[in-house]
């Protein structure tokens, strides 16, 4: 296979997850109470949101190099 055949392709896996998902959740854990020997912490939980633009990026730039693969042959 082609170089850029195995790179749109990742592209397009790529650009699916993220229309899939539209975001990365990150669990987090910080000490909230530190007196000696009694220590409290909690999980916060954050969302790094997936814009649609980056999954439209990765889908035309996959198909870009699906064509650019098949035409190098």
């Amino acid at each position: 296979m082609n170089p850029y055949t195995i790179i749109g392709i990742i592209l397009i896996g790529i650009a699916i997850a993220a229309f899939a998902y539209q975001g990365i959740s990150v669990t987090t854990r910080e000490k909230v109470i530190d007196l000696g020997p009694l220590q409290m912490s909690a999980d916060k939980t954050r969302t790094l949101p997936l814009s649609p633009i980056v999954g439209g990026l990765a889908l035309v730039g996959g198909i870009v190099l699906l064509v650019a693969g098949h035409k190098k042959r």
